[in-house]
């Protein structure tokens, strides 16, 4: 997801693509460690959007 639709949504809507996020990682994690996971790119980019989010909510906690 980029960071200008991140901006756009409020901070609840965050915290729910970032709970989704987690839960998207932890199951790629579980999937690499039995050998089922194909494309292990996708740890490295649920990594960084999770950090995404992280980022765009601390910008929003410390503009109010």
């Amino acid at each position: 997801m980029k960071a200008k639709e991140l901006r756009a949504m409020d901070e609840a809507a965050l915290q729910k693509e970032l709970q989704d996020l987690l839960k998207a990682q932890f199951t790629l994690n579980i999937q690499k460690s039995h050998q089922q996971l194909q494309n292990t790119s996708q740890i490295k980019k649920t990594r960084r959007d999770i950090a995404r989010v992280r980022t765009i909510l601390a910008q929003k906690a410390t503009t109010k």
